[in-house]
């Protein structure tokens, strides 16, 4: 039988022809849509993550001792964050903002009565970094990071995110940064002004309301700049630091002052160090001198000279001992030069005594400080870790009217359990046995002082990653 092709028979193979040409290129362009997609995708990283930290302290003379008819204290408090990230082509941004306050400080059904000064809400983060490879130069890692940022270093002696405060601790500034084959090298500096002005810098560095977030000398800073260089090297890590930062000048009590033109100015220099002489042995430091001059403009010379050794036992014991020096003035000498050591914007917390009495909120003179310190650390599994640190204070500089040096003792424990990845318990007991030097004029000022002091918390803190669905 002979096939016979009419025209319209060629009229429908063409159209065929042509839906399958429009399929393949269809096909061929959702490809190419996909895969360009895709390589931005894999050149792009959204990061999404959270935390909730409820931590319940009874209070029995955290941060100083108590009068004889004081009691204790008992609250909670709450830290909530959302954390977002976004990395693309030669840029990154990252903004974390947290919502942190006293249960109970709020009205039950609104805020409206909340007073200005307790609202826990801010961006505790929000910067943008940017990639400067090829742009600038041929140097390979080298961006520029600016906005709300934390600055921490080596050990956070000095400079430190103070994570355990329920607000922690940031800065507004811009980071030229740089690392390449174990260097790392950063320039930073930050300009403060209360307000938009029309004329003028000056900054009002004593906040009304609330003290001052520098450590001993609740003044907040005008500017700051900075540089940190570290070396990696195959015994350890050793680190130079060199910061200054700027205080307004200002006449009149500091409960009521005058600013001025002009600023004070302080610097600190120093190195740290990290070292591992054998595989069990643990040796890290730090040596600072501070210049320049205080916020009364009196000039400065004091200096922090750190050193801890720990050792190993075993794969679960490790045992640590040290001591931290921080000068302090001489109250039996007429003294020109204040010669009492800051640590700049570090983390206390960590090394002078969980109860933090010393470079915190409570002031206690200006006699520095001596911490002699064991320490031990016990991984009794997976989830499971305990601590134990006893530390002795001392003051570093002589105290008038004959008062013994020695200022009390401090004994922390810590348990951190951890239930997953994402969520764990920890709690701590601590005591402090002061001695009455603690509680006199010249430290605490305390009369009628209850010597034995306590302290205790629980903390539950829950970080989910919501981009991640598994399980943890």
């Amino acid at each position: 039988m002979l096939n016979v092709i009419t025209k319209s028979d060629k009229i429908e193979a063409l159209k065929a022809k042509g839906r399958a040409g429009m399929f393949f290129s269809n096909t061929l362009l959702i490809g190419l849509t996909f895969l360009i997609f895709g390589l931005n995708i894999a050149q792009a990283q959204l990061t999404a993550t959270g935390q909730i930290r409820e931590r319940t302290e009874a209070r029995g003379g955290f941060g100083t001792v108590l009068k004889d008819n004081q009691k204790g204290a008992l609250h909670n408090t709450q830290r909530a964050r959302l954390n977002i990230g976004f990395t693309g082509y030669r840029f990154k941004i990252y903004t974390s903002l947290q919502d942190v306050r006293v249960w109970g400080q709020d009205a039950s059904t609104n805020n409206r009565t909340t007073n200005a000064n307790n609202n826990g809400v801010m961006f505790h983060e929000a910067w943008a970094e940017i990639m400067l490879i090829d742009t600038l130069s041929k140097i390979q890692n080298l961006s520029l990071k600016m906005g709300r940022q934390e600055i921490s270093y080596d050990d956070q002696k000095v400079l430190g995110s103070l994570d355990w405060l329920q607000q922690a601790r940031r800065h507004d500034a811009i980071v030229l940064k740089y690392a390449n084959k174990g260097w790392v090298a950063d320039f930073g500096l930050a300009f403060n002004q209360n307000r938009e002005l029309l004329s003028g810098t000056i900054y009002e560095g004593f906040p009304t309301g609330y003290a001052a977030g520098t450590n001993g000398i609740g003044h907040n800073y005008k500017s700051f700049q900075y540089a940190y260089i570290g070396k990696k090297f195959f015994f350890g890590d050793l680190s130079f630091l060199f910061f200054k930062d700027d205080f307004t000048k200002f006449t009149g009590p500091v409960a009521t002052p005058t600013y001025l033109e002009g600023v004070n100015s302080r610097n600190t220099t120093g190195i740290y160090y990290n070292v591992n002489p054998t595989r069990k042995l643990n040796l890290n430091g730090s040596f600072y001198h501070q210049g320049g001059h205080d916020k009364f403009g009196k000039s400065i010379d004091a200096n922090l000279a750190s050193i801890t050794a720990t050792y190993q036992m075993g794969r679960k014991l490790y045992l640590g001992t040290g001591v931290d020096y921080l000068s302090g003035t001489d109250e039996t000498k007429e003294a020109t030069n204040n010669n009492q050591f800051d640590p700049l914007y570090g983390t206390p917390h960590k090394f002078w005594g969980y109860m933090d009495y010393f470079y915190v909120a409570s002031p206690f003179g200006e006699q520095g400080l001596l911490n002699y310190f064991f320490k031990t650390k016990y991984v009794a599994s997976d989830k499971l870790t305990l601590n134990l640190d006893i530390h002795g204070f001392e003051s570093a500089a002589e105290l008038n009217n004959n008062l013994d040096s020695y200022l009390g003792t401090e004994v922390d424990f810590k348990l951190n359990y951890k239930f997953t990845k994402l969520i764990n318990v920890e709690g701590g007991y601590s005591v402090m046995a002061a001695k009455n030097t603690m509680a006199s004029a010249a430290v605490k000022n305390v009369t009628n002082p209850r010597l034995t002091a306590q302290w205790a918390y629980v903390m539950l803190n829950i970080t989910p990653n919501f981009l991640n669905t598994k399980k943890m």
